[in-house]
């Protein structure tokens, strides 16, 4: 697996966010795009949906399967990556930059330390790994 960006939270069900000062972008990690394969689709949330972490956030769809996407904390929806829209690929050529899904309004910033640094993450995956 590719180096992770250390910037970066993640979350057990794939998501990365990068948080902006009360904000916070939101989108896949590259282990997820790539056993997802070839994406198709997004379904992205609607600008102005106040979710909670772990509600889900919409449904990213490839060649070989459909998975939802969640918040990985609460907030509300200020941003779409409308790009995702007509070009769904960049998923998988640049899932930590013009990748990204949504951003978000930040409800809860403690939230943030229940996700996992870079090294977790690879650990977690590794796991993953070994158990499938």
């Amino acid at each position: 697996m590719n180096e992770l960006p250390a910037e970066l939270k993640y979350a057990t069900s794939h998501e990365w966010i990068r948080v902006e000062g009360d904000e916070a972008v939101v989108g896949i990690t590259d282990y997820a795009q790539n056993a997802l394969g070839d994406v198709v689709y997004v379904e992205l949330p609607e600008i102005g949906s106040d979710l909670a972490a772990a509600d889900e956030a919409g449904v990213v769809e490839s060649v070989k399967a459909a998975s939802d996407i969640y918040f990985p904390i609460s907030g509300e929806v200020i941003a779409i990556n409308e790009d995702l829209e007509d070009m769904p690929e960049i998923i998988n050529t640049d899932p930590y930059g013009d990748g990204w899904f949504f951003k978000l309004k930040i409800k809860d910033a403690t939230e943030l330390d229940a996700l996992l640094g870079a090294d977790e993450y690879l650990e977690f995956v590794e796991s993953e790994e070994i158990n499938s």
